[in-house]
């Protein structure tokens, strides 16, 4: 019996149960047979690819350039404007995006579809590139990082040579552990896990 057998046998997912529902043929209690495998996955499918990082790549509704923002001046924090206080660097809304280009490079092809959502009174659905699974229950916050003097290149790459974000490294407890040690930041537990 292969380890996918063993695993949807093991924990009932050959056929999901509704609750109340009586227990599945050739089982005695209902409770053991479900269609959630735990509670941050839905399936075992679920569960293995997180647990082997298989993740799609996100495909951004706009081809923004971080190459062309960057060699005109601006800085990260001036899109991503809560990257020095919380946990979450932020995601520009397509109201800050338009602040610039009402005026500027209006004849592009991606600025004419932005301009286009924003007439619609649509924001842009960017697309995560970096997360970590819920299972992890780690509590990344980007300012101490920040005031630390990280740079973004450490986890996001070049962004002066990139047009769209996407994963350079895999964010996994390896990584952030040689980080820390690297730079003699405590590796206890509870500074990254909850």
């Amino acid at each position: 019996m292969s380890f996918l057998a063993v695993g949807v046998a093991t924990w009932g997912l050959a056929r999901p149960v509704t609750p109340g529902a009586g227990p599945a043929p050739g089982r005695g209690d209902s409770s053991q047979s479900s269609s959630i495998f735990t509670p941050a996955h839905r399936t075992f499918l679920d569960a293995l690819r997180d647990f082997f990082g298989a993740r799609p790549t996100p495909v951004q509704p706009i081809a923004y350039t971080h190459k062309v923002h960057l060699h005109n001046g601006m800085e990260c924090t001036n899109c991503h404007t809560n990257v020095e206080k919380g946990a979450i660097a932020g995601i520009p809304s397509i109201t800050l995006c338009m602040t610039c280009h009402q005026v500027v490079a209006t004849d592009k092809p991606e600025i004419k579809k932005m301009a286009a959502m924003f007439a619609r009174g649509e924001d842009i659905p960017w697309q995560r590139v970096y997360d970590y699974s819920p299972t992890a229950h780690v509590k990344f916050i980007h300012a101490p990082h920040i005031r630390a003097k990280v740079e973004c290149i450490t986890c996001h790459g070049d962004m002066w040579q990139r047009t769209v974000a996407v994963r350079t490294v895999d964010m996994n407890m390896g990584f952030c552990i040689n980080c820390h040690k690297l730079r003699k930041v405590s590796v206890e537990c509870q500074t990254c896990h909850f």
